[in-house]
């Protein structure tokens, strides 16, 4: 009997980053100077020695779980020598898209400033084609800041900004991330159950390739919601509408990405896929496999899986394996 063929490679998603950058911390803490209006982190006095080691662990072991599905990860260590309680969260400090380009972010907090790193962006350079690299992080000295892809869930296949006003996502530096990269702007307001504005659109929303996880319930203005939702339909995507426990759980801190062969899987935390129901699990299932990571202590920070993961939209070098 003749042997069937292999399967074929699943083309790659645009959506769907087949590499990243991560960070291990060695100061891992929650961040006083983010506690302010991030409603999610959770204050833990006189832990800070062994909530850096189990974070280290964590992030660790988020890695390694990656790579074994096929997903390259470009690992950083944090030196340890500055003060960098956030720097597991790069994906705020930078960016990456297609056609070889980089962002750089102005950031809120003063201690989060510290984890722009130089070799991050020299071993981009090095192993995938690099254009250019537009820096925004001036506008920091103006008092306006654009935290990267926590302030902005970007759809990459129609070019749309979703963005949760803050004071993490400045109008004027966010009109000037979008006429760079030629993204249409989308901005709605959403408040958190405390009434507070939700600091990260990350926390509220996430888009794959063909589902969107989303937690209208926030929103202020109803009829932005059903925008919002009928925009995302037209786009191709199925929705999966998140409640505030779920929302709560980082169920929508979520990251599609491209695994071995193509396959998609959607990393999110234990946490969040605990809280998901049934039906919501087959949604998501129908194009990508649930890969859930153990990050208990990380999420007191305040921040969750797609936190953690600075996709890489960048096209390798020759002789480099493929993203």
């Amino acid at each position: 009997m003749a042997a069937l063929p292999a399967p074929r490679p699943r083309p790659l998603s645009v959506q769907a980053p087949a590499a990243v950058v991560m960070i291990r911390p060695r100061r891992f803490a929650t961040n006083p100077q983010t506690a302010a209006d991030n409603a999610f982190q959770i204050a833990t006095p006189g832990r800070a020695r062994s909530l850096a080691a189990a974070a280290w662990r964590e992030a660790s072991a988020v890695a390694e779980r990656l790579q074994s599905e096929g997903v390259r990860v470009h690992l950083f260590d944090d030196d340890g020598e500055r003060d960098t309680p956030d720097s597991v969260f790069p994906n705020n400090w930078f960016s990456t898209h297609p056609g070889g380009h980089v962002a750089l972010f102005p950031m809120y907090a003063p201690n989060r400033r510290r984890e722009r790193r130089a070799d991050v962006i020299e071993l981009l350079k090095a192993r995938y084609r690099v254009q250019d690299v537009i820096d925004y992080s001036g506008l920091e000295h103006d008092g306006l800041f654009l935290e990267g892809t926590g302030a902005m869930v970007l759809d990459h296949v129609a070019r749309v900004a979703y963005v949760a006003r803050s004071r993490r996502a400045d109008p004027v530096a966010l009109e000037r991330f979008c006429t760079h990269f030629n993204y249409e702007p989308m901005v709605f307001d959403a408040v958190d159950p405390t009434g507070r504005a939700v600091y990260h659109t990350n926390v509220l929303m996430s888009i794959a390739t063909e589902f969107a996880l989303v937690g209208l319930h926030g929103f202020v203005d109803p009829a932005r919601a059903d925008e919002l939702r009928t925009r995302l339909r037209e786009c191709g995507r199925e929705l999966v509408e998140l409640d505030a426990r779920q929302i709560s759980a980082f169920a929508a801190n979520a990251m599609e990405l491209s695994g071995r062969g193509g396959e998609r899987l959607l990393a999110l935390s234990r946490r969040g896929l605990d809280s998901l129901g049934p039906a919501q699990r087959r949604l998501i299932e129908r194009s990508a496999r649930l890969l859930p990571l153990d990050i208990p202590t990380i999420e007191l920070a305040g921040g969750s899986v797609r936190c953690m993961l600075a996709g890489v939209h960048l096209q390798p070098r020759r002789g480099e394996p493929p993203a």
